[in-house]
């Protein structure tokens, strides 16, 4: 195991994490950004020091591993992943960390726990989007922007903007590529990966300014359309307001209904869509297929809706009447929203119809594409899960019939599918065995009466990187209640999600550390 290479490809990371948090803090302070609510000394001065002490563990970790071999295999891969992740997240939450603790008026912040503050950090580099915050808008607006910042590197995947930016990465570049990027194919549209992690940065940053634009057009701020465009194209959830998006108006949750669909999507679709292939969009099996459950579950939501008549709770606290537009509205959002693995929220579905709820768990664990910033098992393996089980259905009654399993792409080989098969057990076995941990940790917590839909539902929100849940972790409920045991577990199940199991698994196997 070459650890020098290692260590040093870290240290490049936490200067690149303290270089945006310096440049962060001068768009804040030297251009009087955002108004007088983020001019917070405090909130300077955390970015400030977060940013010198990661530049100094950087420049030690580099220069402390000069000279040695650069070659990186498949463990060195893993593990730099890995570690790309859990230490990154070390480092994004010092600034919370330092800020609450530089002032006594923070006295009973929730960021004066640092296990709070790594909780918050990892939920935004994994675009989760649960929080420890009951009100988010007591901080900062430069801390709240550096929250959303964190989503927005963590859309693509910090590991993917390093073999953008990074030739120093060479031959490793598409081992740490298709390492990072989710789904079971890991397809570059370049035939060099770096080209391949450039095209989708292009892609990705181009969603970002058009959507900045479109949102300031609509009547929201600068500051409120960054930091909203950086959580929905990351399909992370972050939001500057108590509220969430229940604070704005129709049009805008429009605009972030069309985005976090884009988010969704496989990014290597709208490499096609620029070479001119438009039709190539249409083929692509995964994406009629989201569509197909993504149409489907929003009918089913908007019926037991209006069927149910109740008033719906908006996240403000308000509460409106079930109209049909309403229905539509909220029942298309939160069904994007939840599928996407977005987490942003316009209304309370706790207080939804069982049958409402039921699909969005349903689209909990299901997520969005392959290769796009969602979370989940993702609608790809849904659909090779189906087709294999199908597939083993007919064998049953004609076992003379040896029937490929295909999909558009061509015949899925014997690997794609016990891979395929593997993830999705791994999932449903992780999230059987932390939801019962989850329930036994807090049932001694005196905060909350802890309930298995809590439990059940906090595990596949963070697992799947969602955010919100039903019952204690409900869209206008938080996380903060939970002791750290718990915030722990769920900080490594963040990871776990983001990173597909496998690359944070191996790390426990005792093979993986041997050098033969």
């Amino acid at each position: 195991m070459n650890f020098r290479y290692i260590i040093s490809r870290l240290g490049l990371l936490f200067l690149v994490l303290s270089t945006i948090m310096l440049v962060m803090a001068a768009v804040f302070y030297g251009l009087h950004a955002f108004g007088e609510h983020g001019l917070d000394p405090h909130a300077r001065n955390a970015l400030l020091m977060s940013a010198t002490l990661g530049a100094i563990v950087g420049v030690g970790m580099w220069l402390s591993t000069r000279g040695g071999a650069r070659t990186l295999g498949r463990r060195e891969a893993m593990l730099l992943v890995a570690m790309s992740w859990i230490l990154g997240a070390f480092l994004a939450a010092m600034p919370y960390f330092l800020w609450a603790h530089l002032a006594p008026e923070h006295l009973n912040h929730p960021f004066r726990s640092y296990v709070n503050c790594y909780f918050e950090s990892m939920s935004g580099l994994t675009t989760t989007g649960a929080t420890v915050l009951a009100d988010i808008e007591a901080v900062p607006r430069s801390l709240l922007l550096w929250r959303n910042m964190t989503q927005w590197l963590g859309g693509l995947g910090i590991v993917v903007l390093f073999v953008a930016v990074l030739p120093s990465l060479g031959v490793g570049a598409k081992k740490l590529y298709k390492l990072e990027m989710p789904g079971p194919t890991k397809e570059g549209v370049q035939p060099h990966i770096r080209d391949t992690a450039r095209l989708l940065w292009i892609v990705y940053v181009s969603l970002t300014i058009v959507q900045i634009i479109i949102m300031r057009i609509a009547g929201l701020d600068w500051f409120d359309s960054i930091a909203h465009t950086f959580s929905t194209v990351a399909t992370g959830g972050f939001s500057p307001r108590n509220g969430s998006v229940g604070e704005f108006g129709a049009a805008v949750q429009i605009i972030i209904i069309v985005f976090m669909i884009l988010g969704g999507i496989n990014f290597a679709l709208y490499y096609q869509l620029l070479r001119g292939r438009p039709l190539l969009l249409w083929r692509d099996t995964e994406l009629r297929f989201l569509f197909v459950l993504l149409l489907g579950g929003s009918a089913l939501i908007i019926g037991s809706l209006i069927l149910h008549r109740d008033e719906l709770v908006i996240t403000t606290g308000e509460t409106v009447t079930t109209t049909v537009p309403n229905a539509m509205l909220h029942g298309v959002f939160q069904a994007v929203s939840i599928m996407t693995t977005s987490g942003f929220a316009t209304a309370d579905f706790n207080a939804w119809p069982f049958l409402a709820q039921a699909v969005l768990v349903f689209y909990m664990f299901s997520g969005g594409s392959a290769g796009s910033t969602s979370g989940g098992i993702k609608v790809i393996r849904i659909w090779l899960v189906l087709k294999i089980l199908l597939s083993e259905i007919e064998r049953i009654f004609r076992p003379q019939v040896i029937r490929p399993v295909k999909i558009a792409k061509g015949t899925i080989d014997t690997d794609l599918k016990l891979g395929t098969l593997a993830y999705v057990l791994g999932i449903i076995i992780i999230f059987a065995i932390c939801s019962v941990l989850l329930f036994v940790i807090e049932q001694n917590n005196p905060q909350v009466e802890m309930d298995y839909t809590t439990s059940a539902t906090a595990t596949i929100a963070t697992l799947c990187t969602i955010g919100p849940g039903l019952g204690q972790v409900g869209p206008v409920e938080h996380y903060g209640w939970f002791s750290a045991p718990s915030k722990i577990i769920m900080s490594l199940l963040m990871a776990l999600g983001r990173l597909e199991l496998f690359a944070i698994i191996v790390l426990f196997t005792p093979r993986f550390w041997r050098t033969d």
